[in-house]
């Protein structure tokens, strides 16, 4: 069943356009992401559903029931709506059980009920033996916890959540975005997930929507986002990957230092002259001598550029034969090639990918 429903939504400050004609559908606990840099109207968009910003174009549905559109805009208070923000909003002057507590006193929740509610979301949030405590005792990461048992303890129809992880430093942000997840396959409640972090989206959502001035340009499950991005815009944002541009003549596919048959790449479209293909680091391997032929394999020698020792594995830059740009390839630790090394380039085609 659909949750939330978003139809042809729009929004322009003055000549600008922050989103355009964005279609977007929610099912009932489903968690979205709105992935994209600065300025692409992630967050606009979520503040339209949250209410406070009406649209200037199209409408949003919650349950099958108008909230939003240019003539009427429900106040975000009887949205039953809860949103996490960037800066916690949790009130210095109250405890964290306080903190917890202060929806359900303003929906008039019977004192034992909330007194309940709080202590079991406490210990949900692995946060129990802190209710006295104030927010300058705590820790970032405890401070966003009590943001999420604020949100959750309300039991909203849908949970909102701007760049909840951007003040903390790295090791937290990754042990919260397992937090996240966790907290959603618990309660199941319906979340939109804005974030320009795109491991944060991979590890925390169902579907990631990639936004781009204004529109939607990819939504899907993580995994086939990263594996078949389809645009160049996508492939880049997503991951890191090398950009490989080549010509389509006599059944061959022409790029920088090797050639591969045109039959050798999936795509959903006939190729046209011009061939532009993701290849992702990983993708790419390094030998010292020529490796056996294998069927969907391609082999060509390159030199190492530069590298980078970065514990878990090896960045190596590798430059091939009338090739402009390094080819990025990552490497196991024991695979270690200095500078100036002849190398073997054996690249995997089953993973090359398209692009428009």
């Amino acid at each position: 069943m659909s949750k939330l429903v978003l139809r042809n939504l729009s929004r322009t400050f003055g000549s600008f356009t922050a989103v355009d004609n964005l279609d977007l559908t929610l099912n009932e606990g489903e968690l979205i992401s709105l992935l994209g840099p600065s300025g692409c109207g992630k967050t606009t968009t979520l503040r339209m559903i949250a209410g406070f910003i009406p649209p200037t174009g199209g409408t949003i549905e919650v349950d099958g029931k108008l909230v939003s559109s240019p003539g009427s805009c429900l106040p975000p208070e009887k949205r039953e709506m809860s949103m996490i923000f960037q800066s916690y909003a949790i009130w210095p002057n109250m405890t964290v059980a306080e903190n917890v507590a202060f929806g359900l006193k303003l929906r008039k929740i019977d004192s034992a009920e909330i007194k309940r509610r709080v202590g079991e979301i406490l210990e949900v949030v692995k946060m129990g033996a802190l209710g006295d405590r104030y927010p300058a005792e705590l820790s970032g990461g405890q401070q966003q916890r009590v943001s999420l048992a604020r949100a959750i303890v309300v039991k909203p129809s849908v949970l909102l959540l701007d760049e909840p992880l951007s003040n903390l430093d790295a090791n937290l942000r990754e042990e919260m975005r397992f937090e996240i997840r966790r907290l959603h396959d618990e309660f199941k409640i319906t979340m939109v997930y804005v974030t320009h972090d795109q491991a944060e989206a991979m590890v925390t959502s169902d579907r990631i929507a990639v936004m781009n001035k204004g529109r939607i340009e990819r939504i899907d499950v993580p995994y086939e986002i990263y594996r078949n991005p389809k645009t160049r815009f996508v492939a880049g944002f997503i991951g890191r990957t090398n950009f490989i541009d080549g010509r389509l003549a006599d059944g061959q596919v022409h790029f920088p230092g090797f050639s591969i048959p045109a039959e050798s790449l999936q795509s959903d479209t006939p190729l046209g002259s011009e061939v532009y293909v993701s290849a992702r680091p990983q993708s790419i391997h390094l030998h010292r001598e020529a490796p056996a032929a294998a069927a969907g394999r391609c082999c060509v020698a390159g030199t190492v550029q530069l590298r980078a020792y970065l514990g878990e594995y090896w960045d190596y830059h590798v430059m091939l034969p009338g090739a402009s740009e390094a080819l990025r390839v990552t490497a196991r630790p024991q695979e270690v090639f200095e500078v100036g090394t002849q190398v073997q380039v054996e690249i995997d085609l089953t993973q090359l990918t398209v692009l428009v």
